[in-house]
């Protein structure tokens, strides 16, 4: 298949019109390779990554993180140069769906709230329009809230997500705000980095909201409306799962997806490696204590 044409599938499920002004999502190293018929996919761009990416055959990347952020100088040799001396010695093109996949209501990144059935959605924060596959126009944004099947305890609604997520071996384990054993009607989901959203969560009226990297003090801060007596009462609960746990598993259904959708090129999902390590699992390998 046709590397543009490649890319153009790409695009029809993350567009580029819904991208954050802040973001790179699109090609990151070009490559005149005009034929693709390998396509590694993984959530971040690592030098690791590459190398299997490369060792496996694939002829062309799509990760979710971008390489870069903005652009840097090659000055000195860090994963960054390695990366780029990956793809360039082996003329493999890099493209990178990170905020124009995440702001796809209707794909991968809504993986959570399509298994836990919710409805009712509305987008947390909108950033654009595009088209969906039916031709109609959609909003698209960060992250959603909608309503469960039928309530249950904040804990029965970990049991459920266990089933997808490894919650028992993330990264200093799962860090929650609230009460367990509170009634959860109303979720609100935002993959990867979701702290800026907590307000937008708490004003759709969520009971609880999933995401990852919660930063101290907007915790402390939410976790002191808890208190009736604040003017500002909001009894929502927070549930971090981290980063890396939301966005691997949507990155996998993302490559499942276009093995579906590329006609005579061949998909492979490299799984990824939370860079966090679980204290209680240190046991489990004791080279890192040595």
């Amino acid at each position: 298949m046709l590397q543009s044409e490649l890319i153009r599938i790409i695009e029809q499920t993350a567009p580029l019109s819904l991208m954050a002004e802040w973001d790179h999502s699109g090609v990151q190293v070009a490559s005149a390779r005009a034929d693709i018929r390998h396509l590694a996919v993984c959530l971040d761009p690592s030098p690791e990554q590459l190398r299997a990416a490369v060792e496996a055959g694939a002829d062309m990347v799509l990760t979710h993180h971008p390489l870069a952020m903005r652009p840097a100088w090659t000055n000195v040799l860090n994963g960054y140069t390695d990366a780029l001396s990956i793809l360039y010695r082996h003329d493999v093109p890099l493209y990178a769906s990170h905020t124009s996949l995440d702001a796809n209501p209707l794909g991968p990144s809504a993986w959570l709230p399509d298994e836990l059935r919710l409805s009712n959605r509305v987008i947390l924060e909108k950033t654009g329009s595009f088209t969906a596959p039916d031709g109609s126009l959609k909003e698209g944004g960060f992250g959603c809230a909608g309503d469960l099947p039928s309530p249950m305890t904040l804990g029965e609604l970990c049991a459920a997500m266990r089933a997808h997520l490894p919650l028992e071996r993330m990264c200093a384990a799962v860090r929650l705000i609230g009460d367990p054993a509170r009634e959860i009607r109303r979720v609100a989901v935002c993959t990867g980095s979701g702290s800026s959203l907590l307000e937008e969560a708490a004003a759709a009226s969520a009971d609880v909201f999933i995401t990852g990297d919660v930063k101290y003090h907007d915790a402390l801060a939410l976790a002191s409306r808890h208190d009736r007596r604040s003017p500002n009462f909001c009894p929502m609960a927070i549930l971090d799962v981290g980063h890396f746990s939301l966005e691997e598993e949507m990155t996998r259904r993302f490559a499942n997806l276009l093995a579906e959708q590329l006609d005579g090129v061949q998909v492979t999902f490299l799984p990824g490696r939370d860079p966090f390590l679980p204290l209680t699992f240190l046991s489990e390998v004791p080279e890192v204590l040595s």
